[in-house]
């Protein structure tokens, strides 16, 4: 029997960790892991007893990229497919109802740059290194890359990662806006779980809709987008906000409802 490539830890009640375990290979993403990755997605999007989702790499990667190996006799069929099929996945990832943080503890390059990316937030160890290298491959990023990251860094930012290929250290990460925090190696873990329970002690519903606003209005007139706040901005007060106003009224620690 295979061994599973993501393995799932439930700790802290409603925080989830996968943990992409293919340490030989620096955790590459081939066919078997997207899906394996693309039923847990499926089979998560259902559970409502989750409240965040973390994703982390076992050993001294995030995810070195895509697995160059299986990618190396493809045609323009196969190229085309296994494309898709990491696009596929990671936007069932971006459309989870509830925050994803990546924990960037290594070498997220290419495919792994993008799954970070893919998710909402990415907090990274000191030794972290992020890197889009496929021009060096003659290739382009095939998982959303070249969308996300000039959304996330700016144009010239993005542009000048695809045209060298250069890799950068968490710092440089961070002051582009690719990562939100950083922390020592041997911390990293603790600090996620702290960040993670931090967010799962906010309202579901309000988490829920800001991240759709945010996903939504992103590809909209700036007007539009400020309308749509206004429409679903009502609907809080029938779920998470009474609780909310009522446990800061009266000093106590909210008592959520799914």
């Amino acid at each position: 029997m295979k061994e599973e490539q993501i393995i799932t830890e439930k700790r802290n009640g409603p925080v989830v960790l996968w943990t992409i375990s293919r340490p030989k290979a620096l955790n590459a993403l081939n066919s078997r892991f997207f899906s394996e990755f693309n039923k847990m997605l499926k089979n998560l999007k259902k559970d409502e007893t989750v409240r965040v989702l973390m994703i982390t790499g076992e050993g001294k990667a995030f995810v070195a990229g895509a697995d160059i190996g299986e990618m190396q006799h493809m045609d323009e069929a196969q190229a085309q497919e296994f494309s898709r099929i990491g696009q596929d996945a990671f936007a069932r990832l971006s459309s989870l109802p509830f925050p994803v943080i990546a924990v960037v503890n290594g070498y997220a390059l290419g495919g792994g740059c993008e799954l970070a990316m893919a998710c909402d937030i990415r907090i990274a160890s000191e030794n972290a290194v992020l890197g889009m290298p496929e021009a060096r491959l003659g290739l382009i990023p095939g998982y959303g890359g070249t969308q996300r990251l000039p959304r996330l860094v700016g144009v010239g930012n993005a542009l000048f990662m695809f045209f060298t290929g250069e890799n950068m250290d968490a710092g440089e990460a961070l002051r582009m806006g690719l990562v939100q925090r950083i922390f020592p190696s041997e911390n990293l873990m603790e600090e996620a779980f702290a960040l993670a329970k931090r967010i799962e002690k906010m309202g579901p519903h309000a988490l829920k809709t800001v991240k759709q606003l945010v996903h939504e209005g992103f590809q909209k007139e700036l007007g539009e987008s400020i309308r749509m706040e206004n429409e679903r901005f009502p609907s809080l007060f029938s779920t998470d906000g009474p609780e909310g106003i009522q446990a800061f009224l009266e000093k106590r620690k909210p008592n959520w409802k799914s």
